[in-house]
């Protein structure tokens, strides 16, 4: 609330009726002298938690100027001169346009109208919430948007911007052959897993399958010795050094034996060879070394005198390893002989030889690993040696 101030009567100062011209009268404060100019621009102290208010003028009613802010009272309205209380109008209202004519504050190109509250809420608008500075493209206008901040292209501008963001035949060109050779790294690394793995896998089921349908014809008497159809089985083969236990099959076919992880017997035109149960001969047999089962993948390990087992439905056939011969070419059809060429046997006897193709994961030549017949058992005496052991 406003302090309660002095009031006069016309021509009163406090009770004194008719006392003109005293200290209280109207001369100190109509008076157009230097009380009067010093009132109209100076201003008094509100009331606590009040705003500031001009100077008392010499009217009968309490001055509202400090009880809350107004907007000053236009040029020519009542109070504007004649009263020092007019003059502190005027004089404020000058203040507050500022020397230019403009209203405070708004002086600034951009300046929000309005007190210090409204500026700051302004400048959040324009900057962000937290006061981040935009993005300088959007505030100055980008030369894609001719210049101007807000203002939408032009359909020729649009079309220029699509062609600047177009990707030139250089980019496409080098995408479109990363994107091959990622193809062909991505194919090559299937291939690989399905040679090295895969075949192996179905191989091996295969050959199980081969294996344990023979072994029931034989129990059953459903195989009986004699010739056999391509790709048929008709015994086993063990290599107890390498662990090896895999089907025998009539012929050297790729679908119908090798790749089926069997090993296959060559039995077919110029390379036909005896039979294990033949009185004399060579008994050929052929497999892979790496891939589709690889049975044949570490026979370079045997060393002389290794057993190698061949079991057919009635006897077991035990040889011996002899010799080896680590690189020969494919087309060396001499080692299938009777009397197999290079391997140290010098008259007719009952021979195996194990051919495969060297290096591994090539078919460049071949290795091959010669055995001498050292037993012939039934089966109904048991399992020889070498198999027990």
């Amino acid at each position: 609330m406003t302090a309660l101030r002095p009031e006069r009567e016309s021509g009163t100062a406090y009770g004194d009726a008719g006392d003109q011209g005293s200290s209280y009268g109207q001369q100190p404060y109509e008076a157009a002298g230097a009380f009067g100019d010093w009132y109209g621009q100076q201003h008094y102290p509100g009331p606590a938690g009040g705003v500031p208010g001009p100077a008392p003028t010499g009217g009968a009613r309490v001055d509202d100027e400090t009880m809350a802010l107004r907007i000053p009272e236009p040029p020519g309205g009542p109070g504007a001169t004649g009263t020092a209380a007019g003059r502190g109008r005027a004089v404020r209202a000058a203040g507050a346009t500022g020397a230019s004519g403009t209203p405070a504050g708004a002086g600034a190109p951009g300046a929000a109208p309005g007190g210090r509250a409204a500026r700051r809420k302004a400048a959040k608008r324009r900057h962000g919430r937290h006061g981040a500075q935009a993005d300088p493209a959007t505030q100055a206008g980008s030369p894609a948007e001719g210049g101007d901040r807000g203002r939408p292209l032009s359909r020729v501008e649009a079309r220029r911007l699509a062609r600047e963001r177009k990707p030139g035949a250089a980019v496409v060109a080098s995408r479109l052959i990363g994107e091959v050779f990622i193809t062909t790294g991505v194919l090559m690394l299937l291939f690989v897993t399905y040679q090295l793995w895969w075949t192996n896998v179905r191989a091996h089921a295969q050959a199980g399958n081969e294996a344990s349908q023979l072994q029931d014809d034989w129990a059953n008497g459903k195989r009986n010795p004699g010739a056999f159809q391509p790709g048929q089985g008709f015994a086993l083969l063990h290599i107890p050094k390498l662990d090896v236990v895999v089907p025998i099959a009539e012929g050297i076919n790729s679908d119908k034996v090798l790749d089926r992880g069997m090993v296959g017997h060559y039995a077919e035109g110029a390379l036909k060879t005896a039979m294990p149960d033949d009185k004399t001969g060579n008994f050929g047999l052929a497999g892979h070394r790496n891939t589709h089962g690889e049975p044949f993948r570490y026979i370079n390990k045997l060393q002389p005198g290794d057993p190698i087992v061949v079991e057919t439905q009635d006897t077991y056939f035990v040889y011996d390893m002899a010799s080896i011969l680590p690189v020969t070419s494919p087309s060396n059809v001499s080692v299938l002989e009777p009397v197999p060429r290079g391997s140290g046997f010098t008259e007719p006897g009952r021979y195996i030889t194990l051919t495969t193709c060297t290096p591994e994961f090539t078919s460049k030549y071949r290795m091959i690993v010669w055995g001498k017949m050292v037993e012939e058992r039934p089966r109904s005496k048991g399992k020889p040696d070498a198999l027990v052991s």
